[in-house]
């Protein structure tokens, strides 16, 4: 759904360009951007049926069908993107990409994208309670539709594309999302307010279907695996050399930033938390990342 120019969009542009070259020409990638093949629940399908080879996704929108991913969406889970990094690069990245596999997708990368925050038409969100009545913005993801009901929003589900549009209508009255999606997205233009909540960090993730996957020579998969990888420090340049620039150009358009009590947005989110937690391989995951903050 990313726009051309967006840090993970331009990953995949290097990926596709390394194998070219280092498989010559054998494995070549033709991108479409800015959700041009549809949703991204329609994208994930066809990668598993092989209507398509790659995409990437966001972790939100695969909670449901992949309990792993739903450790890397929770709220205040990782602190920093330091932390979040050193997670993903170690067993808890390696083990999420791993359960792709059980239905027909090979997990190649997880590309960080900041720390989702609030942003609104009405008001600065200090605390949980100026949350109250709002028609916020969620993807459709359970983990996030749930989050906004324990601070007290009205969360809305709707594709990302439709944001925009829903924000000058007054359909809804914000929505969440980190600050270079905010920035490209345009949202900007619309919400006026942003609140510095960081009640998420969840990545992005690539995929490939197992029938693409299966076809190439031996060889060549091993270079698409190790390209993958190596695609991440490239996605990871590029978003911090433009989050700033990001950050400047909406202050500089007029939003008003604030900082929020952390301590009660942690408080409040405690339920959900501690519920999806006492799955066993939840919790394993869950004590892996925080070890490492």
């Amino acid at each position: 759904m990313h726009v051309k120019g967006y840090p993970t969009v331009l990953a995949v542009e290097w990926l596709g360009e390394t194998l070219a070259r280092e498989t010559e020409g054998r494995v070549r990638l033709r991108q479409y951007h800015s959700g041009q093949l549809g949703r991204e629940s329609e994208a994930i399908d066809m990668a598993r049926f092989g209507a398509i080879d790659l995409t990437r996704v966001y972790t939100g929108a695969v909670n449901n069908a992949f309990p792993l991913t739903q450790a890397l969406c929770l709220p205040y889970v990782f602190d920093t993107v330091a932390h979040l990094r050193r997670a993903l690069d170690g067993e808890v990245g390696a083990a999420v990409l791993a359960g792709f596999a059980q239905r027909d997708l090979v997990g190649l990368a997880i590309y960080d994208s900041g720390a989702r925050c609030f942003y609104n038409t009405q008001r600065p969100l200090h605390a949980p309670g100026d949350l109250q009545g709002l028609k916020l913005r969620v993807p459709p993801s359970d983990i996030f539709i749930r989050l906004l009901r324990e601070l007290g929003a009205n969360p809305t589900p709707l594709a990302y594309g439709e944001v925009f549009s829903a924000l000058e209508t007054r359909l809804i009255d914000g929505a969440e999302n980190n600050i270079r999606s905010f920035h490209s997205s345009r949202h900007f233009e619309a919400a006026g307010f942003w609140s510095q909540s960081e009640h998420s960090y969840a990545p992005d993730v690539l995929l490939m279907s197992r029938r693409s996957f299966d076809a190439l020579r031996t060889d060549d998969r091993e270079r698409v695996l190790d390209a993958a990888r190596r695609s991440v420090a490239v996605m990871r340049e590029a978003w911090d050399a433009s989050e700033t620039a990001a950050r400047e150009a909406v202050r500089a358009h007029g939003v008003a930033f604030n900082t929020v009590d952390g301590a009660a947005f942690r408080a409040a989110a405690e339920p959900l938390l501690r519920d999806y937690l006492a799955a066993p391989e939840l919790a394993a995951l869950h004590r892996r990342i925080r070890d490492l903050a």
